[in-house]
């Protein structure tokens, strides 16, 4: 069988958007909450206050994004719901009122896709909410509401708010305010396939799958991907699965995963013991203990053999995300750790993911705390957001960075050197983690070039031609990395 995935993705920078806590429009067009109390907008924020982001503030900001170098948004929830984070879903069809409703989301985008931006929704369909109009009836009428086969209730009476008394009604992760779906209704399945499809032809690029591992009704992902993909066969559909993805990356399901398995390994490499165990152990992904080169490159090498390489070429790329902390607060404030991972982010197969705010060095432990509001430019590390900028048009003006194949040359110690060749295009990248400046000797059989132009760092590097095979000499300081072509 051969796989096809869209060809966008491959060279695509996406940009991760918290709604509640990006921006906050300055101009006069809400109707609701005009005077809200929000909570203040650099305070730290809480569990279930609300910071009133909205989508006509993200339009506001496009301007900003694209000249970051971003093409591709992906949005946590923002459908209607009684929570910030919006994975309590009251109402499929209703983007939520805070935000600005059907209209303002029409309107950006309109504007997104004006710039050749794509934009992406999070899709929770293992679970909906109290406030789901279908729940909240079975609350109301009991076991004579019609859609009490739309849920898996065990019993009566069910008891939704009342934590004396067990549930009876089976709740994502037990918690009884996110009641799961019965997938195994016909009615159940046919409405959630709908939802995707309106929104596929209501205009976005692409859905992004909340906790897809936990529905195992067999054919589920294959319908839900020949739907989508009949409205819009370019339509990007990715899952968060933390681990060995396998199972859905077969070109029958998603084009591609949340890529943990690449996350994990790279912050233990770049971060190593600097990596704060508190803000990572009782996650899903292990960026710890701390890996040398010859591990990472391991790791990697196993991670590109996964998966087919049509598969590894949309994968979402990520380093942080509202499931974690931060990397620069993983890192214990240890900014190079952070730049060292975002060249090896921005240099590897897959489309990379940047969560809003990393990119001006905005911190965050655990949730809440990761979801802070975006900062006041005069607040943003000014040398953070300048490599990002960096490395970002770096991708762009690089095809080799995007979509050539990774050639591992070097990998030991405290450096690792790796190759992205497309045709003739051949791209080097260097990092040393170390404390210490380094070199190394690297042989280059297999390029047929010689890149010497240093685009990023402060490297030295030079070609020795003695021999019967051209070597590539660098002198790597502490803690830096390097790009050549």
């Amino acid at each position: 069988m051969q796989i096809q995935t869209p060809d966008w993705v491959k060279h695509a920078i996406f940009y991760q958007i918290f709604p509640d806590r990006f921006a906050r429009s300055q101009q006069p067009r809400k109707r609701l909450l005009k005077n809200a109390r929000w909570e203040d907008w650099n305070a730290m924020p809480t569990l279930q206050g609300y910071k009133g982001g909205d989508l006509w503030g993200v339009i506001e900001q496009l301007d900003y994004l694209q000249d970051l170098g971003i093409n591709a948004i992906y949005f946590t929830p923002i459908f209607q719901s009684a929570s910030n984070h919006r994975y309590h879903t009251h109402d499929y069809y209703q983007v939520d009122p805070m935000l600005g409703g059907n209209p303002a989301f029409k309107e950006l985008l309109d504007a997104c896709h004006q710039r050749d931006i794509k934009v992406v929704l999070d899709g929770v369909f293992n679970h909906s909410s109290r406030g789901f109009f279908f729940f909240h009836d079975v609350l109301e009428n009991g076991p004579h509401s019609p859609w009490v086969n739309w849920f898996k209730i065990h019993e009566w009476p069910v008891s939704p708010y009342n934590g004396e008394f067990p549930a009876n009604y089976e709740g994502w992760a037990e918690n009884r305010a996110l009641p799961v779906f019965n997938h195994e209704n016909p009615e159940v399945r046919e409405y959630i396939m709908e939802i995707a499809e309106y929104w596929i032809k209501f205009g976005i690029d692409g859905w992004r799958l909340d906790v897809p591992f936990e529905i195992k009704t067999p054919g589920f992902w294959q319908e839900f991907r020949d739907r989508v993909k009949a409205a819009n066969p370019e339509a990007y559909i990715v899952g968060e699965v933390w681990g060995d993805s396998r199972e859905w990356l077969d070109g029958t399901q998603f084009d591609g995963v949340m890529n943990y398995l690449f996350a994990a390994p790279t912050i233990a490499f770049t971060a190593g013991d600097r990596v704060d165990i508190e803000q990572v152990q009782d996650r899903s992904y292990h960026p710890y203990p701390p890996l040398f080169a010859k591990e990472y490159g391991d790791k990697i090498q196993e991670l590109l053999q996964l998966y087919p390489w049509e598969i590894q070429l949309t994968q979402l790329n990520l380093l942080a995300s509202h499931d974690t902390a931060r990397l620069i607060s993983i890192a214990g404030g240890d900014k190079p750790s952070v730049e060292l991972a975002t060249l090896l982010l921005l240099t590897f197969p897959g489309a990379p993911s940047i969560y809003y705010g990393d990119e001006v060095g905005l911190p965050g432990r655990l949730d809440p705390d990761s979801r802070r509001g975006f900062p006041l430019e005069a607040h943003w590390e000014g040398d953070v957001i300048e490599y990002h900028r960096k490395l970002i048009a770096l991708r762009h003006a690089h095809p080799a960075l995007r979509t050539g194949g990774y050639q591992v040359l070097y990998a030991e110690g405290t450096v690792y050197v790796f190759a992205r060749i497309l045709g003739g295009e051949e791209v080097i990248v260097a990092v040393n983690i170390g404390t210490e400046p380094t070199s190394a000797s690297i042989q280059a059989d297999d390029l047929k070039s010689q890149p010497s132009q240093m685009l990023y760092g402060n490297a030295e590097a030079s070609w020795i031609n003695e021999g019967e095979s051209p070597q590539l000499s660098l002198n790597l300081p502490p803690r830096s990395g390097c790009i050549l072509a």
